[in-house]
């Protein structure tokens, strides 16, 4: 089983799955006095809805086997950053190829995507806005990104030798990860960073303004007993 097929497929949504629409979730702990940051906002239940129907399109496509998707929907900050440390966008790509070539010659297929809880809010990219304090024009900082973090199961059918000389067994495998889906306040386009292998270090390495002790939704995986699936 190929970790970059994984980190590809586990967490995304499946495309037949309707998440209701989440409740308003709480206001993180307010830390803007002590930091100097702006004040934070909450996002709507549409913005949580949209981002999570988004992971929802991108999963669909890798259940079809259509892997290019997720680099084509990958945020372009880290992106660039991965392709940098395989030597370039073309390595990037045969490296997403042959993992996908591998995990058909183990015989491994994803069978399904599905929410795994709820999901967590940031904001982050500081930017500038222009508001009317007392009458006057001034500009303002304001966080201009929201950042979901959205925990995700995947379930994987895959053969595998359980004893010798006897044929492979098929298992179902699930995955527990999550997605970080990220987008423009306002414009709802959103663009993914795959949980697998990504530790707070790395946002914050992209998102500065993020508290160091962020936490990040549970990593995991078993096998599901026949008649077990949900």
């Amino acid at each position: 089983m190929s970790p970059w097929v994984v980190m590809l497929a586990s967490g995304l949504l499946s495309a037949q799955t309707k998440p209701a629409l989440p409740a308003v979730p709480v206001a993180p702990k307010p830390v803007e006095t002590e930091n100097n940051m702006p004040a934070r906002e909450i996002p709507a239940p549409e913005v949580i809805l949209s981002a999570r129907t988004a992971v929802e399109k991108l999963g669909a496509e890798v259940v079809l086997g259509r892997y290019a998707v997720a680099i084509e929907r990958m945020y372009p900050a880290w992106k660039k950053r991965m392709a940098e440390r395989l030597g370039g966008m073309e390595k990037l790509q045969a490296k997403l190829d042959a993992a996908a070539k591998q995990m058909q010659s183990n015989g491994m297929s994803i069978i399904s995507f599905k929410p795994n809880g709820e999901p967590t809010m940031h904001e982050v990219s500081l930017g500038k806005k222009k508001v009317l304090v007392n009458g006057k024009e001034v500009e303002v900082d304001v966080f201009t990104k929201w950042m979901l973090l959205i925990p995700t199961a995947t379930q994987f059918r895959v053969f595998k030798q359980v004893e010798e000389g006897a044929p492979p067994k098929l298992l179902t495998v699930e995955s527990t990860g999550f997605q970080v889906a990220i987008s423009d306040k306002g414009k709802n386009d959103w663009t993914f960073i795959d949980g697998s292998g990504l530790s707070v270090a790395d946002l914050r390495n992209l998102f500065p303004t993020l508290s160091e002790d962020l936490e990040l939704p549970q990593m995991g995986g078993r096998e599901i007993k026949p008649g077990a699936e949900r």
